[in-house]
């Protein structure tokens, strides 16, 4: 029993190890869309035992649906990209409403010490972010 759950243990570890080093995209090369189509067409045509009228068809409508899919996607990317400035723009609203609101209430000696301590709090956090995302390419 005891071998049994170690064996089992074992490929469950290596699997999900596997599964990490594939990433999001499995170790898959993106297709295009002409691939994609015929992908899915001899898929359809090995599974349903498709004829010569059948697949010109199926082609034509998996083609219209790829494309459609494609356009959805990248609007999706238009959008959130659209939606990444305005909240950068946002923020550095608010930051520029936040020093003129320091350098009301503080000294020059003080406002000035703040903004460097602003400043290397800024980049710290570049830093980190930058190691995240070595870490995050890296694997």
């Amino acid at each position: 029993m005891k071998k049994l759950f170690a064996v089992a243990l074992l490929i469950v570890g290596i699997t999900a190890f596997a599964q990490e080093k594939q990433g999001k995209r499995g170790g898959r090369e993106k297709l295009s869309t002409e691939q994609k189509v015929d992908l899915h067409v001899k898929k359809m045509t090995e599974e349903l035992n498709l004829n010569e009228k059948q697949i010109v068809e199926v082609r034509a409508i998996t083609t219209k649906q790829i494309e459609k899919r494609e356009a959805k996607k990248a609007e999706m990317k238009d959008a959130k990209e659209k939606q990444k400035e305005a909240m950068k723009a946002n923020m550095q609203k608010e930051q520029a409403a936040l020093s003129s609101d320091m350098k009301r209430i503080l000294s020059p000696e003080q406002f000035e010490k703040w903004e460097k301590n602003r400043d290397a709090k800024k980049e710290k956090m570049k830093e980190r972010m930058q190691d995240r995302k070595e870490k995050r390419d890296s694997k």
